[in-house]
């Protein structure tokens, strides 16, 4: 039975060491989606203002000339 109680204190090891490597990937993976979120929202307002920008640039008079040249 020394064989199996080992064998089954080797596992129980492993076991161990894979949830809390779990553990550890899914705490960084919520770090990372928060990241994740606030780049997007960045992006958002960057898009939202270039696109003001740009409109405001389409509104403005061409360059042209002027009238003494």
């Amino acid at each position: 039975m020394s064989d199996e109680t080992n064998r089954i204190t080797q596992l129980e090891e492993i076991l161990a060491h894979q949830a809390k490597t779990i553990e550890e990937l899914s705490d960084q993976l919520a770090e990372q989606w928060k990241i994740v979120e606030q780049m997007r929202t960045k992006l958002d307002r960057l898009t939202e203002r270039f696109l003001s920008l740009e409109e405001q640039s389409l509104d403005a008079p061409a360059i042209t000339r002027p009238p003494h040249y």
